[in-house]
């Protein structure tokens, strides 16, 4: 505690362990925009499909007929706009800096958008990077959505962090592949969004199965399913599993995930947003 301290919290913006009522950190939304709900795709670690999910999610909203918009918070490795084939730098107008439209759409904005060369490397602090998402979320003409996804890093730092403080997140879905490592990590992005009171709404195993092309049977490439153990020890009520399958990755590569089909995933979409 300061010796200058007042025991008045409400005029006091520190975080001391004295503090008697939480301090708020939420952004404020662009003066200019409406967002009905925010989904926060979260994963405890990198390479399990995380982006796909955000962009899928993000699809499916859109053919049920949603307006929708995706925050890639994932400063470091942004890979949304080369799933939807987006080119080129965004723009600003009056009301802020405008996103980018996909063919279907969905409004993006990635700091691909804002960077000369997208093949260069963000070496940034945490924090400045914890900015620039925040930025994302007040500073972008979002117009007005029914959902936004938020693509998050994988990890429980500073960017997670921020987005469950200054966002008003509605919901959390986590991605996870069936490897006991990533059970262990995927735990604790779970736990993370408990601390932060934000539910978790859904988990999503990917390349949960290779499907044979001959007799259509189930193979465990990565070891069995875990999802529904997880699910169950963790009390979220929705959960899907994605095989593995080249003919995904080759339409994101192409910039044509609009076109992906995924029925079972399109179902779950529409229980979790």
């Amino acid at each position: 505690m300061s010796e200058e301290c007042t025991h008045d919290c409400s005029t006091c913006g520190k975080n001391c362990g004295d503090r008697k009522e939480k301090f708020d950190f939420s952004a404020k939304l662009n003066a200019a925009s409406k967002v009905g709900k925010v989904i926060a795709v979260a994963s405890g670690k990198g390479g399990v499909g995380k982006s796909f999910v955000t962009t899928m999610l993000a699809v499916a909203a859109a053919k049920r007929g949603l307006k929708v918009g995706i925050l890639d918070a994932d400063v470091t490795g942004p890979s949304i706009p080369k799933a939807f084939g987006l080119a080129g730098s965004t723009w600003k107008s009056d009301d802020g800096i405008e996103p980018t439209m996909t063919n279907s759409g969905i409004k993006v904005i990635s700091l691909n958008m804002l960077v000369e060369d997208p093949s260069d490397p963000v070496v940034w602090r945490g924090p400045v990077i914890a900015g620039l998402v925040k930025q994302f979320w007040t500073d972008v003409h979002w117009g007005e959505l029914d959902v936004m996804f938020v693509d998050m890093p994988p990890g429980t730092g500073d960017v997670p962090l921020t987005v469950f403080q200054s966002l008003p997140v509605d919901g959390v879905v986590v991605v996870s592949s069936p490897q006991e490592l990533v059970e262990m990590i995927v735990s604790k992005s779970v736990k993370m969004a408990k601390m932060m009171e934000k539910p978790v709404v859904g988990l999503v195993e990917n390349m949960s199965y290779l499907k044979c092309p001959d007799c259509g049977k189930e193979i465990p490439v990565f070891g069995e399913s875990k999802a529904e153990a997880i699910a169950k020890k963790f009390g979220i009520p929705e959960v899907v599993r994605l095989p593995v399958d080249p003919s995904f990755a080759a339409s994101i590569d192409a910039g044509a995930a609009e076109l992906i089909e995924i029925p079972a995933f399109e179902e779950f979409a529409g229980k979790v947003v």
